[in-house]
């Protein structure tokens, strides 16, 4: 029997990283999370990701990890049952799985519920028409949508592929949720490197250095050198937001908002080392040394506050790190 959905309700606004775009526009349509937007990225603690290739390559931004462990423990924060799929299209089983997937993206729409899905970047599917058999997406470059047809679902320019689909919510504590964002801040700054055996992207507080040298030694990327300070502003700015919603909570909170207020003044002059000609942005060569400084301060602004995030973590229990499964613990193969 054919069928057909489309939800128009859904938007998708490109401001944050792709992610957090594309997890804000479902989960609102669906009325799974009210708020702004930086309360979600902060919650979920996207906001805190920071990943820089050594190249400054633009897939730095979303090269924050393995996305299936990252973005369930960004949902499962929220109190939001989540199930994802995903992986290298060369895999032989690659059919099978894409067959699969089609169908849970079709049911998930029935529901009413989008799903993300990697173009690349991340969008949104909000519809589809068994007739045609295409998905309707959004990228939120345009207020058009684009066609993806069910035999090319989880074909594009890169060699991986990934959907997320979510179902029902729980509530969680207020008090909770920060904790357990404050945290997953603390472990993304003190991991350098998310994405072992490689080492040419680095993650926290390591990707302040390798953006550093990127930009020192001279032979970046020029594309993925704006794009990245883009998403490193807009993140630091949806952090200092975040915090000032919640410094009630604790003390220390109110300090890491302060410190962040800083850093966010400090690094609002990287605007002014951007430069545009002929319709392209560029950072201005000249103004390189000014912009290295300004990430210097910044990465002892940001260092200050995770310390103050410590400080807090450290006064509660954290089950989800110190407990062993029954059935124990393995490295990652």
């Amino acid at each position: 029997m054919m069928s057909s959905a489309c939800l128009e309700h859904i938007r998708l606004i490109r401001e944050s990283k792709s992610y957090t775009d594309s997890l804000y526009a479902v989960l609102t349509a669906a009325h799974i999370f009210n708020g702004p937007k930086y309360m979600l990225s902060g919650l979920s603690g996207m906001a805190f990701k920071f990943t820089v290739h050594e190249k400054l390559l633009p897939m730095s931004v979303t090269a924050y990890g393995q996305w299936g462990d990252e973005h369930w423990q960004a949902v499962n924060n929220l109190g939001v049952y989540t199930e994802w799929d995903g992986g290298r299209t060369r895999h032989p089983t690659f059919r099978y799985y894409q067959q699969d997937a089609v169908q849970a993206v079709k049911d998930s729409l029935d529901r009413g519920i989008g799903v993300i899905y990697w173009l690349p970047e991340f969008g949104v599917i909000y519809g589809y028409d068994d007739e045609d058999e295409v998905f309707y997406v959004q990228d939120g470059s345009s207020r058009e949508g684009q066609i993806v047809l069910y035999h090319n679902f989880g074909l594009n320019s890169t060699p991986f592929w990934y959907c997320q689909v979510f179902g029902e919510h729980v509530h969680v504590a207020r008090e909770t949720m920060i904790l357990e964002s404050l945290r997953l801040a603390i472990l993304d700054w003190e991991t350098p490197y998310k994405t072992l055996p490689h080492t040419d992207i680095a993650s926290g507080r390591m990707a302040y250095a390798f953006l550093r040298q990127g930009l020192e030694k001279g032979g970046f990327d020029e594309d993925g050198a704006v794009y990245i300070l883009d998403n490193y502003l807009c993140a630091r700015t949806e952090i200092r937001d975040y915090l000032q919603a919640v410094s009630g909570t604790w003390p220390e909170l109110g300090q890491a908002f302060n410190l962040y207020d800083h850093l966010v003044c400090t690094v609002s002059g990287i605007k002014g080392c951007i430069k545009e000609t002929a319709g392209l942005r560029r950072v201005d060569r000249r103004q390189v040394h000014e912009l290295i400084a300004m990430l210097t301060a910044a990465e002892s602004l940001e260092e200050q506050a995770i310390s103050l995030f410590r400080a807090i973590a450290g006064k509660y229990p954290d089950l989800k790190r110190s407990t062993v499964p029954r059935w124990g613990t393995h490295s990652p193969r």
